[in-house]
């Protein structure tokens, strides 16, 4: 909505705060000079001729007030706090919770018979995040979040109100997605506190939602009566407390005997592997896997560009994975015309490619259209902390099953210290962390140091694992590594175009060498298998 860019004349009373029963100040509707309104805590509009534009339909305005809730002991403070409403319908009351989006606009409201505890969502479900969430900031200490809504206001009172506590919407089935669509927010706290109902449900959906954010993240409180709210009703205020402030951290179950390994030695792995575009690097690697970290290398101007387009081509076509690119050099803009440049077999990016709206449309809705591709729009800033965190998100939240950084060299030159090696093995280790955390399969761009001697890689000198930069943390935690190798200058045109892919560290199958040779198109931009060129360069 486009607020109105006038003089304010004076202001009033909200009257949708004040039925929604939080905020009833006097002066929190700003009326301006023409007759119009605007409220910028709820987004209640007043047009110049009189119409008004609410957050919701009539059917959904509450015509109750906020009041305490005897049966559950909330106090009349906490419950407008959370705009929590009471109200009669053909002689039936309600409880009426609101539900806000990420922009803190009214979405929904869920109903709670006060005798039948029957329950009714009303509104636009997919755009509501957690229950409260809208009323506190992102960061600070500790988040609690509940099963359900009562126990998340009963949580925040015995906690002195002092800190935020929020409710997945949709009970212990719903609580993984719920809390995926609001990672970002719970993962802006040092402490997220799962306080779920004490029955089987509630405990699964614990460690469900605890796999989600970094080790050592996560405490779970081990309730003894059924949930927040029981505990509130008993008046147990400062037992629940004491529980609590004892949650401990979530540790994944890990050490095991290796004799009860026999069922799992016989049982076929559930670890996905895709093939390489090219069936002579297949040879070599079996492919590549999730939990698997490839580092493809070279010097400048070698392709990796082109082989990293054709690669994220190659897993929207043969896949219904979802991608996370994080390519730092380049734009959003350059990167997605580059995917579909990949489907047009056409450099669109080029001023002289002709290709009419309607077919570029086509090849959009084939590749970035899929829905199943996510970019980071980094705008310059490649910190270290922030890079990570968003490629945890891509992965847990975005459910991205591949990764792909291009390239780590960008990301050292903004990180903290003077140190190269020691700044390259800190976020290598972190990566390979993460890989291993989220099960992912990642593939990263690396640049090499400059090779001893005359010849250089522009003039197609030999890739090795010395070469990578850093203390070798590179080479240590990649599982593959292909080296891109390619004579820029060579007088003969085709082999000016022939790439050379050398297997220099594999863990899978420990097979390495010269694997696979691919030949630019200078016309398509594709890069495409091709055979062996002899000594004296034209006969492919």
């Amino acid at each position: 909505m486009d607020f109105p860019k006038r003089p304010v004349s004076h202001k009033t009373q909200c009257p949708q705060c004040a039925a929604l029963g939080g905020d009833t100040h006097e002066d929190n509707l700003v009326w301006y000079e023409g007759g119009t309104a605007h409220c910028f805590a709820c987004n209640y509009h007043v047009y110049s001729n009189g119409e008004t534009d609410t957050v919701m339909s009539d059917i959904l305005k509450i015509p109750g007030d906020s009041k305490p809730d005897l049966s559950r002991g909330t106090t009349l403070d906490t419950n407008k706090k959370y705009r929590v409403t009471n109200f009669f319908n053909n002689n039936t009351e309600y409880k009426v919770y609101p539900y806000f989006d990420a922009d803190g606009s009214l979405v929904g409201l869920k109903y709670r018979g006060i005798k039948d505890k029957s329950f009714r969502f009303e509104g636009n479900s997919n755009d509501a995040g957690l229950f409260g969430e809208h009323l506190f900031k992102a960061g600070g200490k500790y988040v609690t979040v509940t099963e359900g809504e009562e126990d998340s206001l009963a949580a925040y009172q015995m906690m002195g109100s002092r800190w935020p506590a929020v409710s997945i919407r949709t009970g212990a089935a719903g609580a993984l997605r719920d809390c995926k669509k609001s990672f970002e927010f719970l993962d802006s706290f040092e402490k997220v506190v799962l306080c779920f109902d004490n029955d089987e449900p509630g405990k699964a959906a614990a460690k469900q939602v605890a796999q989600l954010f970094s080790p050592g993240k996560v405490l779970i409180v081990n309730l003894e009566l059924k949930d927040a709210g029981e505990y509130l009703q008993s008046g147990k205020t400062q037992e629940f407390m004491d529980i609590w402030w004892k949650a401990k951290e979530y540790t994944p179950d890990g050490i095991i005997n290796a004799k009860n390994l026999w069922d799992d030695i016989v049982k076929e792995e559930n670890i996905k592997c895709v093939d390489y575009p090219w069936s002579c690097l297949n040879t070599y690697t079996y492919g590549f896997r999730q939990q698997e970290l490839v580092t493809i290398t070279s010097g400048s101007g070698m392709g990796k560009s082109s082989i990293m387009r054709e690669l994220e081509h190659w897993l929207l076509r043969t896949t219904d994975d979802n991608i996370g690119i994080l390519a730092l050099e380049e734009s959003t803009k350059r990167t997605a015309l580059g995917i579909m440049s990949v489907e047009a077999n056409q450099l669109l990016h080029l001023p002289d490619t002709v290709v009419s709206d309607d077919e570029k449309r086509q090849y959009f809705d084939n590749t970035l259209g899929t829905g199943r591709v996510f970019l980071y729009d980094h705008f310059g800033s490649t910190a270290e902390e922030n890079l990570l965190n968003r490629v945890r998100y891509m992965a847990k939240a975005l459910d991205c099953k591949w990764i792909i950084i291009d390239h780590i060299s960008i990301v050292v030159s903004g990180m903290d210290g003077d140190n190269e090696r020691q700044l390259i093995d800190r976020l290598m280790t972190s990566l390979r962390t993460l890989v291993q955390e989220t099960g992912v399969g990642m593939f990263l761009v690396s640049h090499l140091r400059r090779p001893t001697g005359d010849k250089g890689h522009e003039r197609g000198a030999e890739v090795s694992l010395n070469q990578l930069r850093g203390s070798h943390a590179i080479a240590q935690l990649s599982d593959i590594v292909l080296g891109l190798e390619r004579d820029q200058q060579h007088e003969d045109e085709e082999r000016r175009n022939t790439t050379l892919i050398r297997v220099i560290k594999n863990r899978f199958t420990g097979l390495t060498g010269p694997a696979c040779w691919l030949k630019y198109d200078k016309l398509t931009g594709r890069m495409h298998e091709t055979q062996k060129p002899d000594d004296e360069g034209s006969d492919f």
